[in-house]
């Protein structure tokens, strides 16, 4: 479980995702501090990670990486906590297309494919 410092290419999410889900990896995004936490069994530890890092929890979005697949389908948004009707957002997924998008670019600035 860390959160990334330094970019980080789809081969590493690969050899993550062999050794604990398979064709998987759990993140969380923070989409004010541009921050991305990966590899934990939950979304809920990396959400953990961050806020003890001075993120703040309306900021975070769960997301998963499948390493093997290519274009729109390599990030899945669903997570158990973005469930938060306080924001607005009634599902496990991201509701908001403006926060995909900033989701979206965070995440290629330290995953490069």
């Amino acid at each position: 479980m860390k959160i990334l410092k330094n970019i980080i290419n789809v081969d590493e999410l690969k050899k993550i995702a062999e050794a604990s889900f398979g064709d998987l990896v759990k993140a969380v995004v923070d989409v004010d501090r541009e921050l991305v936490a990966i590899d934990a069994e939950l979304h809920s530890d990396l959400e953990a990670l961050l806020l003890e890092d001075g993120s703040k929890q309306c900021n975070l979005w769960g997301i998963n990486f499948y390493p093997e697949i290519e274009e729109d389908n390599f990030i899945e948004f669903d997570s158990l906590i973005n469930l938060r009707p306080s924001q607005g957002n009634m599902t496990r997924g991201v509701g908001s297309n403006d926060i995909q998008a900033k989701i979206v670019s965070i995440v290629n600035k330290w995953v490069k494919r």
